[in-house]
């Protein structure tokens, strides 16, 4: 089943290549939608594909990249859209 997923991660996320992290597991599962830095410190993912894998996506982002720590994440089900073509962050 397809769907989508905002995922808000919270710790130390940002310079530690997190959301290119991100990206190698969602091009790895099949995975579509991007990463982003925000102002207040988090990486906001906005993820779509099936509904197995973007589970399996959302545990690989709990563990992160080696210089990453993790405190919360937070996720969002919504319904698919279908709107990106590849995985990408800036």
């Amino acid at each position: 089943m397809k769907a989508r997923a905002e995922i808000i991660v919270e710790g130390l996320v940002q310079g530690v290549g997190y959301r290119a992290f991100a990206k190698r597991v969602a091009d790895k599962l099949g995975l579509k939608g991007y990463a982003e830095n925000l102002p207040d410190g988090t990486v906001k993912i906005i993820v779509e594909g099936e509904k197995d894998q973007i589970e399996d996506f959302i545990e690989e982002c709990r563990r992160g990249p080696p210089l990453s720590e993790v405190e919360n994440l937070e996720v969002k089900w919504e319904q698919y859209k279908g709107e990106f073509d590849s995985f990408y962050y800036f």
